[in-house]
């Protein structure tokens, strides 16, 4: 089973975040499974973190339309499943529209999971710009959600943990799920893919008694459940309906860069 994760961020900008990214996947994946980690374009942006991009809509509708392709592109080089793996879910909806593989996003794993076993949810995000959209997602998915703390000094605590200094980043994260805690948070989540690494390789599973959850894994999980199913003809894909009726690829390429092509070049 082949599995395409695509990322938010640039591979090789930190060392340290490949590598706690790498032992995740090793940690989570089952026998037989095998994730292919996809990032962004190096262009995309020059910085350490994107983190100064998805505070806008616009850009966010960007992100999602590459998100979207990228999960055409993994159906068409045979991949069982497709992650959005970021805390937005870019591109998850539309994706679900183009593909006929199991579509699974970062955070919206999470919402889903927590909807069913009745869970309140305390999300802890570094980035106060995601707040908007992930509130947003979770209310969609109706799930409930007790308390979104922004973590104090999110952004220096984060740089200097992928530096290799974690106190001051586990310091930050406590104090915000104590926020969450006293708000009446039964889940810990992070909103955000690299604290969600950075706290798995700490081994942080709880925090003031209440489980974090690892939202990466739970995305991989999904995956390999639904792909299960399906292989047991337990579920399958509907192609019925306006949105799910495949056309031809040719006709959408096509269409994509003449219709595209147009609105880039004006």
């Amino acid at each position: 089973m082949r599995i395409w994760f695509q990322k938010h961020t640039v591979e090789g900008r930190s060392a340290l975040l490949d590598k706690m990214y790498a032992e995740h996947l090793a940690m989570v994946t089952g026998p037989g499974t095998t994730v292919e980690v996809h990032t962004l374009p190096p262009e995309t942006y020059g910085t350490a973190l994107p983190e100064h991009l998805v505070g806008y809509g616009e850009i966010g509708l960007l992100f999602g339309h590459y998100f979207a392709r990228t999960a055409v592109q993994a159906e068409r080089d045979g991949c069982a499943a497709w992650i959005s793996g970021a805390g937005q879910d870019p591109g998850l909806a539309a994706a679900r529209t183009r593909v006929s593989i199991p579509v699974v996003g970062y955070g919206d794993a999470v919402w889903q999971a927590a909807r069913m076993e009745r869970h309140r949810l305390g999300v802890l995000g570094f980035i106060g710009h995601l707040r908007e959209p992930i509130t947003d997602n979770i209310r969609a998915a109706g799930a409930d959600l007790a308390s979104y703390q922004v973590v104090e000094d999110g952004r220096a605590v984060v740089e200097r943990a992928l530096d290799g200094d974690f106190e001051p980043f586990l310091d930050a994260y406590t104090q915000a799920a104590l926020r969450a805690a006293e708000a009446g948070a039964q889940w810990l989540v992070p909103a955000e893919g690299i604290p969600n690494v950075i706290l798995v390789h700490l081994r942080v599973h709880e925090l003031h008694g209440l489980p974090v959850i690892d939202p990466g894994g739970l995305a991989i999980k999904t995956a390999e459940h639904l792909c299960e199913l399906r292989a047991l003809h337990i579920t399958a894909r509907s192609t019925a309906g306006y949105w799910l009726r495949r056309p031809p690829a040719a006709a959408v390429e096509h269409a994509e860069r003449v219709l595209l092509g147009k609105v880039i070049g004006g």
